[in-house]
């Protein structure tokens, strides 16, 4: 699944805006994120390790690695 699946369903799933998601994102990092400029990001899949990692937080999710090897 890409990170703009992602972030899409979860999205929903939280009933957010993308303009709320910016808002909070700007809050949260300091930088400036308008609505426009991240659905750009979303939509052409190029959001970063730790935008992802925030959007997660902000969405009440975290990113977190599993062995598949299960070592």
């Amino acid at each position: 699944m890409s990170s703009k699946e992602t972030v899409k369903i979860l999205l929903v799933k939280r009933n957010m805006k993308v303009k709320t998601l910016a808002e909070q994102l700007t809050e949260q990092t300091g930088k400036k994120y308008s609505r426009q400029v991240l659905s750009r990001k979303i939509n052409r899949s190029t959001i970063n390790y730790d935008e992802m990692e925030e959007i997660a937080k902000i969405l009440g999710y975290k990113i977190v690695f599993e062995d598949i090897e299960g070592k």
